[in-house]
């Protein structure tokens, strides 16, 4: 149970952000989401895309403005829920991301793709600007190297993305499963009371300036020392022994 494995899965659609397919997204990502047991959650996809982005099919004209708003205001609430979750999120990408499917490997903690795998934000090539895409973008990318994607809609490859920091590692396609649960392993290892602390402060402090941020932060470790887990793994180390976590 320390693992939720969530996979986008109509490959026939390439994956597309449908509003049905964001909404169960939404549902899986915040399923029983404080479970004790809950300690990584993955998503990958099933095919060769990992996720094209919105469904066109719903852009079009025939739905109102209304409509589009909401499937725009859906996908802003999944991409920042991702991060407001108490448990890391793991993007282990195998294809091609696009547009707000490249938002999304933006958007979670850590992401792990395969060498075949690349990243578009190519709206701009059928006249619907990234504008979206572009806020986790931006925050992900180099502000240069997030400009030329969008204003070109060139995808980068999973080694250039990797250099410029939008992904965590590339691995062989066969060695992706492997690698995707060596780091959840990891997690594992580690309180899950600690962590969720220090994801949620990571997040609030990056977006402060730094004397805020130093703020923050030393209120947190203080904090973090009166967690029952802070001082078992102190002592555990003191002790030279491996540490019991409370969960």
């Amino acid at each position: 149970g320390f693992y939720r494995n969530i996979v986008l899965n109509n490959p026939q659609k390439r994956n597309a952000l449908s509003l049905a397919m964001l909404q169960s997204l939404r549902e899986d990502l915040l399923h029983d989401v404080k479970s004790k047991e809950l300690r990584v959650i993955i998503i990958s996809a099933e095919g060769p895309v990992f996720c094209s982005g919105h469904d066109l099919k719903e852009l079009s004209s025939e739905d109102d403005v209304k409509y589009h708003s909401q499937v725009f205001e859906i996908c802003a609430e999944v991409m920042t829920l991702i991060q407001k979750l108490p448990v890391p999120v793991i993007a282990k990408v195998n294809g091609l991301a696009t547009a707000a499917g490249c938002q999304l490997v933006a958007s979670c903690d850590i992401a792990v793709a395969s060498e075949k795998s690349q990243f578009a934000t190519p709206g701009v090539n059928i006249g619907l600007f990234c504008s979206t895409p572009a806020v986790a973008l931006g925050r992900s990318l180099p502000r240069k190297v997030a400009l030329e994607m969008l204003f070109t809609g060139e995808p980068l490859s999973a080694q250039e993305a990797l250099m410029h920091g939008l992904i965590s590692k590339v691995v062989p396609e066969d060695k992706l499963e492997e690698e995707t649960m060596k780091i959840s392993h990891k997690i594992c290892e580690s309180s899950k009371s600690v962590l969720a602390l220090g994801k949620a402060t990571f997040y609030r402090q990056m977006s402060q300036d730094l004397d805020t941020a130093y703020k923050t932060t030393t209120q947190v470790m203080a904090d973090n020392l009166n967690l029952r887990d802070g001082q078992e793994g102190i002592e555990a180390f003191i002790q030279k022994r491996k540490p019991v976590w409370s969960h």
